[in-house]
């Protein structure tokens, strides 16, 4: 591994001080110490419960409840807006929340293309308008083996699909996030291939449980959890769940995906959350639940992070060591 030393690094890449300054005015704001914010360990709540600090988000309004929901009790507001991936705002678990003020999620257009009969440019109120939003209360497993539960809130990918008629030669569903470097700092630096991409089999993405999310805790969706727009398939590890979606394309071969271009021996295209399959530097048959402190006891990982009821039949007679 090449290392930097200091006269290798641009000044493009020097933390300017205003933003260090900001960084710690933030952790200060939050009431964390810099372990309990590389570690998830739990944030401080006030009176409002689970939900505080969502106040400063615009609610979504009435939202109808799923079917789909786990019974499991969702993270607080501060876990899931505090602690996550978002490689294009840095690689750090706090960089997203710290580095994603200067984003703008709105206005946003959607562009859709490939093997569909309706094509082209949407703006983001054409994409959302037609679809009652709904809470769904999903499990989100991370492949660095945490977990946190995530009261998301938007609608069915499938439903989304169908307006734009795909053709029979649609076998696979192909996502691209935005490429915006100056809004998006991680993206001034080759951490990976811009923009990033992802993709699912087209069954897969027209899966119920499949979900286009629009917000999170009843609010609209904060720029650090891939604000306007994002997916979230839940029985898969959550580098598939793309943020900031500027374009959907419908494709018959299998797409490029941005983990399995830069890492094929450890991503897979699937996926799919698999206790058996170890990731080649860590054990995938365990996990921490973020919120319970670093020292906490990790608990098993459930196949298919818990949704194998409903999808093991997605990949009958496919060997999932092979096809991870």
């Amino acid at each position: 591994m090449l290392i930097k030393r200091p006269p290798d690094i641009k000044s493009s890449e020097i933390t300017p001080e205003t933003v260090y300054v900001n960084r710690r005015r933030l952790l200060k704001a939050a009431g964390l110490s810099g372990l309990s914010m590389l570690t998830g360990a739990a944030c401080a709540q006030d009176s409002q419960g689970n939900n505080a600090g969502s106040e400063d988000y615009k609610s979504l309004g009435e939202l109808r409840k799923s079917p789909f929901s786990t019974d499991a009790a969702p993270n607080s507001f501060e876990d899931i807006t505090r602690y996550n991936n978002f490689y294009e705002f840095g690689t750090g678990k706090s960089d997203p929340a710290v580095y994603s003020g200067d984003f703008k999620p709105q206005p946003w257009s959607v562009t859709i293309d490939g093997e569909a009969e309706v094509t082209g440019t949407f703006n983001y109120e054409d994409i959302v308008g037609p679809h009652p939003l709904e809470e769904r209360i999903y499990r989100l497993r991370c492949v660095e083996a945490w977990s946190m539960v995530v009261p998301w809130v938007g609608f069915s990918l499938g439903d989304l699909l169908k307006r734009f008629k795909p053709t029979s030669k649609a076998k696979y569903v192909a996502f691209e996030t935005l490429v915006r470097p100056e809004e998006m700092p991680g993206q001034r630096r080759a951490i990976l291939r811009w923009p990033y991409r992802e993709g699912l089999r087209i069954d897969e993405a027209m899966h119920p449980l499949s979900m286009m999310v629009t917000g999170l805790y009843g609010v609209e969706l904060p720029n650090q959890n891939g604000a306007p727009l994002r997916l979230m398939v839940p029985w898969k590890y959550g580098f598939k769940s793309i943020k900031s979606i500027v374009r959907i394309s419908f494709v018959e071969k299998e797409p490029f995906t941005t983990w399995n271009d830069s890492a094929p021996q450890e991503y897979g295209f699937y996926a799919n959350v698999n206790p058996e399959v170890d990731h080649p530097r860590w054990s995938q048959a365990r996990e921490r639940p973020i919120g319970d402190g670093f020292f906490a006891a990790k608990v098993p990982t459930l196949m298919f992070n818990g949704y194998e009821e409903q999808v093991a039949e997605l990949y009958t007679g496919m060997d999932l060591r092979r096809y991870y």
